[in-house]
């Protein structure tokens, strides 16, 4: 179990400039799904075979890797002789958090809560003002004004552990609120609180992407963990940004529920079959050197 301390550390350590696809998105997505399934521990030869199957370089593994170390998620550590990474207690808060929001998206029902998050931050914290913003804005706050954001009261620990991680609860105000009187219409008021044409146009590459994946009929553990890494590298982005809103404040072409639907149907077919792929091929590699 992680520590408060770590706890605290992980609600800053999410990549929310991730870019799906890259060594360093790829090496994440990795960590969070099959290395923590390992128990939080690699070999660097078992890692770098892992993303070279991915088609990931071994330098840009390597340069992957150092980032990731810099960033707080990777500790180098050895183990029976091999020289490997640790994922850190801060980072392993981090998945944990994340892995609810990622594996089981959350959508919310009409007359579900919403959290409001008051804020204002005096000029002198102005880097931290805006680190709280971009924080905020990253795990699917709404901006209603400069100073009030919004979010569903399911998110409400997540936005308290941020303004906590970057020690700005003296500035801040949260209220929890069930009801919402806007000038127009709610689907409006989303419109302009959320980017929403964004955050549609997210869903509609993923549905491109990678909808063939259901139709495939058999898949061997390998072709598993090929095709769903890169389909789980670019999803868990956007459970982050989608909050999750209620049909009533989303436009009537939504494609955001079509997207978790594909989700979880990759999910069920591929997740354990390239777990048990990943798994068995690092038992080898250690089988071989003793």
């Amino acid at each position: 179990m992680s520590s408060p301390r770590a706890d605290l550390a992980g609600a800053v350590l999410d990549d929310i400039d991730s870019r799906p696809g890259s060594a360093t998105s790829l090496a994440r997505t990795v960590l969070g799904a099959y290395v923590r399934d390992l128990g939080g521990w690699i070999a660097i030869a078992d890692f770098s075979g892992l993303l070279a199957g991915l088609g990931v370089p071994e330098q840009s593994t390597r340069t992957a890797v150092t980032r990731l170390k810099s960033k707080g998620v990777l500790d180098a550590e050895s183990r029976g002789g091999r020289s490997g990474y640790r994922i850190t207690d801060a980072a392993e808060a981090m998945y944990s958090r994340g892995d609810p929001r990622i594996f089981g998206f959350r959508q919310m029902a009409d007359g579900d809560a919403w959290h409001l998050i008051s804020f204002g931050i005096p000029e002198s914290q102005r880097a931290a003002r805006h680190q709280l913003r971009r924080r905020l804005s990253s795990i699917g706050c709404g901006t209603v004004s400069a100073g009030l954001w919004i979010c569903p009261e399911y998110l409400a620990a997540e936005a308290s552990a941020i303004v906590s991680a970057l020690e700005l609860d003296e500035y801040v105000t949260s209220f929890r609120a069930t009801e919402l009187t806007v000038p127009g219409t709610l689907r409006a008021a989303a419109a302009q609180w959320w980017d929403l044409a964004a955050l549609a146009d997210r869903h509609r590459a993923f549905l491109d992407n990678h909808r063939d994946i259901v139709t495939l009929e058999k898949l061997t553990d390998r072709a598993a963990f090929d095709r769903f890494v890169p389909l789980l590298d670019e999803w868990r982005i956007i459970p982050y940004l989608d909050p999750g809103l209620p049909a009533e404040m989303l436009p009537a072409d939504w494609p955001g529920l079509d997207s978790v639907r594909l989700f979880a149907d990759a999910q069920r077919r591929c997740l354990a079959p390239s777990r048990r792929w990943a798994r068995a091929g690092i038992d080898a590699e250690i089988d071989v050197g003793r």
